[in-house]
């Protein structure tokens, strides 16, 4: 079953969708420890702030969004109806504080993504909806909301641009180790980051199997045959084999990558809800927006309980544990770099006040 099409659809109000919906939830709720963990890790990385100066001042939102504009469709409720309801009641069910614009995009590969700084937006790839039925483009829809109501997005547009970047940091003196543990670093935050953006896109669509089968869909490319308990067992066979040499493969495995492995994904959830915590939100125990402290994306990180440290430091991830080792050698490395970075900017004065 496909999603389906405006001409087949009716539009339903939110309201009657059947879901619960969560009145002033902070993201907070569904962010995962080792995600906040990751990015205190990431925070502490040497010549990471800089970095983060330097690449947020090259970066602009205006030609991301006139290039998804022209290029791609805007949803709204004369385009793409069927989706624009599905967008709704994902939008009503987070209680999101913003309306992030969606748009759809020529692209076969089963994907979607969050883009932006100030003001975000949301692609999601023909391919997606093509491919997958409502209930799982409504996972799809709220997994990416609940990386721009976690603030994640500024963190990804940036890491696309480094990535994208090299002439520009080749100019910069970072020697390989000094680069190699930053960039490490954010990817392995960005790793984690999907693991929080998943448990926002159970709370969107409310079916565990759901999510599962979203996850799969991902993993398998088809849905005809496909048996979510038959890939249950997968993952838990995946999350049994923990010895060295499969850990050392995982870790080679993860280069490069900005998604965990999708059998990782659903043991994840699979812990959260089975630790009571996501039937604590449904039945309206969660923390709200009104509570957190006020943060800005640019020049902040969101606070992170001890707990989350300790977590961080008792991982088994062998890619975590390389990041954390990393983050100290990376100090000798980074010196020159530091250095010229602190005191020269593009008019080659002083910004060590910044």
């Amino acid at each position: 079953m496909t999603a389906k099409t405006p001409e087949d659809s009716e539009l339903t109000p939110p309201k009657a969708a059947g879901f619960s919906s969560f009145k002033d939830i902070s993201s907070r709720a569904w962010e995962h420890p080792a995600d906040r963990a990751a990015l205190l890790a990431l925070r502490k990385v040497p010549g990471f702030d800089l970095i983060i100066r330097k690449v947020v001042g090259l970066m602009s939102e205006r030609p991301l969004r006139a290039i998804t504009a022209g290029s791609a469709v805007e949803v709204g409720p004369n385009q793409f109806p069927a989706i624009y309801a599905i967008y709704e009641e994902v939008l009503h069910t987070l209680d999101s504080p913003t309306r992030p614009a969606l748009y759809v995009s020529q692209n076969p590969v089963m994907n979607a993504g969050a883009i932006g700084m100030d003001n975000p937006f949301i692609v999601l790839n023909s391919g997606t909806v093509n491919q997958m039925t409502d209930a799982q483009l409504r996972c799809v829809l709220g997994h990416e909301l609940g990386h721009i109501m976690s603030d994640h997005v500024l963190y990804k547009t940036m890491l696309r641009f480094t990535l994208k970047g090299g002439s520009i940091l080749l100019r910069m003196p970072l020697t390989g180790l000094a680069l190699l543990g930053i960039v490490a670093a954010m990817l392995e935050w960005d790793r984690k980051s999907e693991l929080s953006a998943d448990r926002a896109a159970l709370l969107a669509c409310q079916d565990l199997d759901e999510v599962r089968g979203t996850l799969m869909r991902l993993a398998g490319g088809v849905g005809e045959g496909a048996n979510i308990e038959a890939f249950r067992d997968q993952a838990a066979r995946y999350q049994e084999d923990t010895g060295s040499l499969d850990g050392i493969i995982r870790t080679l495995a993860l280069l490069g990558r900005r998604h965990p492995f999708p059998v990782h994904r659903i043991g994840e959830l699979d812990k959260w809800t089975e630790s009571g915590a996501y039937q604590a939100i449904l039945d309206g125990e969660y923390p709200r927006r009104q509570d957190d402290q006020e943060q800005k994306a640019w020049n902040t990180w969101k606070e992170s309980a001890q707990g989350y440290s300790e977590d961080f430091k008792a991982t088994a991830d062998p890619m975590a544990q390389w990041v954390k080792d990393t983050a100290d050698d990376v100090v000798d490395k980074a010196g020159s770099a530091l250095t010229w970075l602190r005191f020269r900017n593009k008019d080659g004065e002083s910004d060590a006040e910044e």
